[in-house]
């Protein structure tokens, strides 16, 4: 599914410009995000890990399980952003099952790269590593 196609004629859309906070970790999520055009940085406490560009969904997980934003998300670049608030969501994921495959991949892929960097950062800490042994950030 063509995330950007099927909302190419949203009325809602906002526009971030470049240096401004789209949401900050701790934040409740109300909603989440489909970033149409620019590119915004995810940052975990000051730690950068990820760029994402038109395509990308942000802000998902806090408004799938009712949690806390996990990340700050920040616009490097002028940005172009469709909120899709939870009823929309719902709407959305009751209508368009292949629109929940979309959140569900784009979540699958962001963990498969989190999996990918942790691996990683353990291997270049050296087989003294242990599993279960809590990394410094």
């Amino acid at each position: 599914m063509d995330l950007i196609k099927h909302f190419d004629n949203a009325r809602n859309t906002v526009f971030i410009e470049a240096g401004q906070t789209i949401f900050r970790q701790g934040q409740r999520g109300t909603v989440m995000y489909l970033l149409l055009d620019g590119v915004a940085e995810i940052l975990v406490g000051t730690r950068s890990v990820e760029l994402a560009h038109g395509g990308t969904l942000i802000g998902e997980m806090a408004l799938i399980d009712d949690e806390a934003r996990s990340a700050t998300v920040v616009a490097r670049t002028a940005c172009h952003l469709v909120p899709i608030p939870q009823a929309q969501f719902d709407l959305l994921v009751q209508e368009t099952p292949e629109f929940a495959r979309c959140v569900m991949a784009s979540l699958a892929a962001r963990l498969r790269r989190m999996n990918e960097s942790t691996a990683a950062r353990l291997t270049a800490l050296g087989p003294n590593v242990r599993p279960g042994r809590r990394l410094a950030a």
